[in-house]
């Protein structure tokens, strides 16, 4: 067999050497932009991915305004550094536990990814919901489907195609907009861009600044970018050439019925005739978002959408032709006829994000109500009044809990140890909130005996309960132990 053709399978299909693989399917060979006027799919898939998408978009508008014990719901303020989670505070001090959630959540995407293929990509990234369940179906409203598309591309600036253009390009303007501030949403929480908006831009400079430039980022990723997004830049598509094997399910072309491909021509025996059921009406080729042809195997543009299959089995379905030409299957199935196989690689995937998932959880309802600390202040000693000798300290509290505390503070170890503070030794501490003060701690002469002695201090609720405690050290002065 010669380098420019190749057997497949077994098969007498043979297929011309793969020169799709040699560069993008949205660049021709001198790396210009090919444009990509998919037709407008149809078909059950497409229905189920709709449902999907509008139920995601749903709680992407309406996950600032759920709040949780007047906490939002999620807020991920960087600036500020205020961060909640399902309604629970985060800190810089549980930045382990946030990142181990991001840990976690790869391990995910990797075993979702090793089981069902680039399903994510097609059904739930943002940027195919955007861009597939908004944007194109303004191209469809405004300038028409697929043919309509191209010929007004191929058009010379005139009243209509002017108008047409403007119309669209003024209604992505207003969608990237209002993307951007549901974003900010996010970041600030809803109160705060309602302020900033009632408020003006000259008030908010930088903020107004910062979000003309998102939403000239998000006008440009969906109105020029679009498909190039998800072969050029995202580190997704490369990331399934390493994860995905011949166990993964993916959308397929099953060579096996496919070819011989030839036209369709009614009343014909196909079978005796040495065809397959593709009857090459590249209707799976058209429908594609990233223009890439299915039937050459799996491919780096492919993002799983399904608008394939259901062109292929609308098709199939008119001239009688069983259905599934085009499916989820894995290439075993195809090229072997061997079902599904949850494999050990897919097994070891499982066990290691079943143990991330555990220990995060772990941590999560171990996170403590509070986080307590005495640091003695830099250049700061000790001083001996009527017996007893006393240390300054530094207190921080960080109640992480969703309610106001009222602590105390006792010394834990070693015994007799006092505690003075300008209150009766009783803080009230803010929900959500960092308190911080000075306290004196004093112990008789007797019981120091070493110039720097290790002491724990421990503050407690109202009810006794121990909420946390912290390890330091205590001044005094140096003596001889015989």
């Amino acid at each position: 067999m010669s380098d420019d053709q190749f057997l497949k399978g077994g098969q007498n299909q043979v297929v011309e050497a793969e020169t799709f693989r040699d560069s993008v399917g949205t660049m021709d060979q001198s790396g210009k932009r090919k444009w990509v006027f998919p037709r407008k799919p149809k078909g059950r898939y497409t229905n189920y991915r709709t449902l999907v998408a509008w139920f995601l978009l749903a709680i992407f508008f309406a996950l600032p305004f759920i709040t949780i014990n007047g906490n939002p719901f999620l807020m991920l303020n960087f600036v500020e550094r205020q961060f909640f989670i399902g309604g629970q505070p985060f800190y810089l001090q549980d930045f382990f536990i946030l990142a181990l959630g991001a840990i976690t959540s790869i391990v995910f995407i990797i075993l979702f990814t090793v089981v069902f293929g680039r399903i994510f990509c097609g059904w739930i990234c943002p940027q195919t919901i955007f861009l597939e369940m908004i944007f194109r179906k303004i191209d469809y409203l405004i300038e028409g489907d697929r043919n309509k598309q191209m010929k007004l591309d191929r058009q010379e600036w005139d009243a209509e195609k002017i108008w047409k253009r403007s119309l669209k390009w003024s209604i992505f303007i207003i969608i990237s907009l209002i993307i951007t501030h549901w974003m900010f949403m996010y970041i600030v929480g809803y109160q705060e861009v309602f302020e900033m908006v009632k408020q003006g831009p000259m008030k908010n400079f930088t903020s107004f600044l910062v979000m003309i430039l998102f939403t000239a980022a998000f006008y440009f990723t969906f109105a020029w970018f679009r498909e190039q997004v998800c072969t050029l830049v995202c580190p997704y598509g490369r990331l399934q050439g390493v994860l995905i094997d011949k166990q993964t399910i993916n959308v397929y072309y099953d060579f096996k019925r496919g070819e011989n491909r030839s036209k369709w021509r009614k009343g014909e025996d196909r079978r005796a005739e040495g065809k397959g059921d593709c009857i090459d009406c590249n209707q799976c080729v058209v429908v594609c978002p990233t223009g890439i042809d299915i039937r050459d195997g799996q491919q780096l543009e492919c993002v799983n959408c399904t608008a394939c299959i259901d062109a292929c089995d609308e098709v199939m379905l008119k001239v009688g032709l069983p259905l599934g030409l085009i499916r989820y299957a894995t290439e075993d199935e195809i090229e072997k006829e061997e079902s599904f196989k949850y494999t050990g690689k897919m097994k070891a995937y499982t066990a290691v994000l079943l143990l991330l998932v555990g220990f995060l959880g772990f941590l999560l309802t171990n996170r403590g109500s509070m986080e307590a600390k005495f640091i003695k202040p830099a250049g700061s000693t000790y001083f001996v009044r009527e017996g007893k000798i006393t240390n300054i300290y530094n207190y921080t509290f960080l109640n992480k809990s969703n309610q106001d505390q009222l602590v105390t503070i006792k010394v834990i170890e070693p015994a007799h140890g006092t505690i003075t503070l300008s209150s009766d030794n009783k803080i009230l501490l803010k929900r959500d909130q960092m308190t911080k003060g000075t306290v004196n701690i004093s112990f008789p002469e007797k019981e120091i005996k070493f110039s720097k002695q290790n002491v724990t201090i421990g503050v407690y609720d109202q009810k006794g309960e121990l909420l946390d405690s912290f390890d330091t050290y205590f001044e005094g002065p140096f003596t001889l132990q015989f």
